[in-house]
């Protein structure tokens, strides 16, 4: 799959920038209205905008959206936020939150049964920055839209 030129305002030639944003406050119920919240968007991105989203990116992001969202209700001290968009062939989760500490995966360890979010939502992203905010930080996720002909999944790109 060929990158999609994208203009300096975020859009690309022929494809507008489509985007959502969520307060992760309130209860757990919060995480769930994420996931529910991604399913939404790249539905709509698909049907009514006619960009196409494989199956695979559809349960990708949502378990992206699960775990950003998880660590930053957990991990945080005070509000969220999470804004989905399109960026050319990719669908990007950011979450911000007000933790002023950078995240970090864990070494591998088969014996540890929990808190290996990190280390799934960097395997399965094309790409993955945090960026230090005045307050907090702001951890940016890429998902391709779609994968390789021939069901290959698609490789990382630097960000």
């Amino acid at each position: 799959m060929e990158p999609v030129p994208v203009n300096e305002d975020g859009t690309t030639p022929d494809r507008p920038v489509l985007e959502t944003t969520m307060a992760l406050d309130g209860d757990g119920t919060a995480i769930a209205q994420a996931r529910h919240l991604a399913a939404q968007f790249l539905t709509r991105v698909q049907v009514e905008h006619g960009l196409p989203v494989s199956p695979r990116v559809l349960d990708v992001t949502q378990l992206v959206v699960s775990e950003l969202a998880t660590n930053a209700r957990k991990y945080a001290p005070g509000p969220a936020l999470m804004d989905l968009r399109t960026v050319g062939d990719l669908v990007e989760v950011v979450v911000w939150d007000s933790a002023p500490v950078l995240p970090v995966a864990r070494a591998a360890d088969a014996g540890r049964v929990v808190q290996h979010g990190l280390e799934i939502v960097m395997m399965v992203a094309q790409a993955y920055e945090v960026q230090m905010e005045p307050v907090g930080k702001r951890i940016t996720v890429r998902i391709a839209l779609l994968d390789e002909p021939g069901g290959a999944v698609t490789g990382r790109r630097p960000l």
